[in-house]
């Protein structure tokens, strides 16, 4: 994506999904125009579609963006030099706080994914089975090696995390009680207690 920027310095495509991602959030997907996009952003509507075909790319946009660096985030932990519980557990807690750090993008695409396009809608899924399957692969390294129970299949206690994760939009709020490091702490020590044989 060339990087084209305004008077601020802030590139064209992230003035773009800053605004969308706002707007979006407060007033639902499909009551947002292309028009409010743009001028939230600055831009012309030549500018979004220079970036983004449409405003389906954009709302695919939002998601991707976290679930990226959450799998490259997933995938350290995974390949770091540690025993099985540290690296699951600093997964496990690693996924929540991005969660919680981009609750927007989570609440957007929990509430639109159905107004993706057919094509977008099925690469969104497998971009996150790709993840859950990585953080699988998890649970199932340490239940071979004797670590975890084998009680609860590897695949109910991925449900069971991420039904979580996927919750956190509904209920999490930044002036509440808990950071968001220690609802981390919490929901990552609840899974690892799951796990004990």
């Amino acid at each position: 994506m060339p990087r084209t920027t305004d008077g601020d310095g802030t590139p064209v495509p992230q003035r773009l999904l800053a605004a969308a991602t706002r707007l979006f959030a407060e007033q639902g997907y499909d009551r947002t125009s292309v028009q409010e996009i743009v001028e939230a952003a600055g831009v012309t509507k030549g500018a979004l579609y220079h970036y983004f075909g449409s405003k389906d790319d954009l709302l695919h946009e939002v998601y991707a963006r976290v679930l990226r660096v959450q799998q490259e985030r997933l995938d350290a932990f995974a390949n770091a030099d540690e025993p099985i519980e540290k690296r699951l557990r600093g997964a496990a807690a690693d996924v929540v706080v991005t969660t919680i750090e981009n609750l927007d993008d989570a609440m957007i695409f929990f509430r639109s994914m159905h107004h993706l396009s057919p094509e977008k809608n099925k690469q969104v899924r497998a971009e996150r089975r790709r993840y859950h399957e990585r953080f699988r692969a998890l649970i199932e390294e340490g239940q071979q090696a004797g670590v975890f129970s084998t009680a609860t299949p590897a695949d109910l206690v991925v449900d069971y995390h991420f039904g979580s994760v996927h919750h956190l939009s509904t209920w999490y709020r930044p002036e509440g009680p808990l950071t968001p490091q220690e609802v981390a702490d919490q929901l990552a020590d609840l899974l690892l207690r799951a796990l004990r044989p």
